[in-house]
């Protein structure tokens, strides 16, 4: 190899991490328990009655029967590609949505969190932070040194969502997908292990007590937490 050719750092002593398996993520306002459509599908799809626009950037749904929404749960976590979690609130006592882990790549390190579906009774809540904190913290303290966040281009709830979690905009692949019918040009973010420790006391300090006064209402927000540990801004937002 010639001297003036660059290449890429060592990772010396690299194992690749393990693939998400059934560990349920505990914390104080959300417990993540894996998706199992006997124990979650009736009760996901009670929370989604309350607007169709939930499913608007999502490849699939809306669900107008809860068996149609129990078919889907059942064939969805058959799929080794993905591994889902139904999301279970403490605070409003109800499992009131999903995520995955995807793009589940060990061998690079690479994780990709995504099918995120809140339910309105969830949005804005600190359960919601709180289980997208504990699916960052297990893909980052399983070994993986790549977290990704992908959606829509035209999703800026998600986008801002992305950003305030402390992922870093990578860009937008033009034209990436076909779904429902529509164009989907992809925004890209990610986070990377040597910002995991920053971004893990961010984390912590917004979902502190400490942080929230007796309304609920925040002292610091985490969007300014993360600031500084974001190398890279979405210039839409």
């Amino acid at each position: 190899m010639r001297d003036d050719r660059p290449v890429g750092a060592a990772v010396p002593g690299w194992t690749p991490p393990p693939v998400p398996g059934g560990a349920v993520l505990e914390g104080s306002f959300a417990r993540l328990e894996p998706l199992n459509a006997e124990a979650h599908a009736a009760l996901l799809f009670r929370a989604y009655q309350a607007d169709d626009w939930v499913w608007d950037y999502m490849p699939y749904g809306p669900f107008h029967s809860a068996a149609q929404y129990h078919r889907w749960v059942r064939e969805t976590v058959a799929n080794p590609d993905h591994f889902f979690y139904a999301i279970y609130s403490k605070e409003a006592r109800a499992f009131t949505g999903v995520a995955s882990y995807l793009r589940i790549n060990p061998a690079a390190g690479s994780i990709e969190v995504g099918n995120i579906n809140f339910a309105p009774m969830m949005q804005g809540t600190r359960a919601a932070t709180e289980a997208m904190f504990l699916m960052m913290q297990w893909a980052f303290e399983a070994g993986y040194r790549r977290y990704e966040w992908k959606c829509d281009a035209l999703n800026a709830p998600s986008r801002r969502a992305a950003q305030r979690l402390g992922l870093s905009y990578e860009g937008v692949f033009r034209q990436a997908l076909v779904y429902k019918g529509r164009n989907r040009d992809t925004a890209w973010f990610a986070a990377i292990d040597k910002e995991w420790p920053a971004l893990k006391q961010a984390f912590e300090v917004w979902l502190s007590p400490r942080n929230f006064d007796a309304a609920g209402r925040q002292n610091e927000s985490l969007s300014d937490l993360t600031r500084l540990v974001r190398v890279a801004e979405d210039p839409t937002l």
